[in-house]
């Protein structure tokens, strides 16, 4: 099992998950509001007459819980549908899952993620 944790832009958001569902990867949370910084850095903006340095991207975080035979695919949906090939389309980082409990049933390891 692997939790696969991947920044995007905002605006590749549906294209990504039409993609991810394509490949059957069908559950993921989103966290709508990331912000950060990297390769792509900064731009500035003009507000009140100050020019102002903004540093901080606006991003969108996606949480993916997958068993092993979905990490190649769900990573290839991610790609697909998020890169446009300029700087800040996004990364992916990929950490091993130890354990999943489904609350409802008690079901744990990869039953759980399902």
């Amino acid at each position: 099992m692997k939790l696969i944790i991947a920044y995007i832009n905002p605006e590749a958001l549906p294209s990504v998950k039409d993609q991810l569902f394509k490949s059957h990867v069908n559950k993921i949370s989103i966290i709508p509001d990331a912000v950060g910084c990297g390769q792509q850095k900064g731009h500035t903006e003009s507000y009140r007459g100050q020019t102002i340095e903004i540093k901080e991207r606006a991003k969108t975080r996606l949480e993916i819980a997958v068993n092993d035979e979905f990490v190649q695919p769900a990573i290839d949906a991610i790609v697909k549908g998020a890169q446009t090939g300029k700087v800040g389309d996004g990364k992916i980082f990929v950490y091993p899952l130890e354990n999943c409990i489904r609350i409802r049933t008690g079901e744990s390891g990869p039953n759980a993620i399902g």
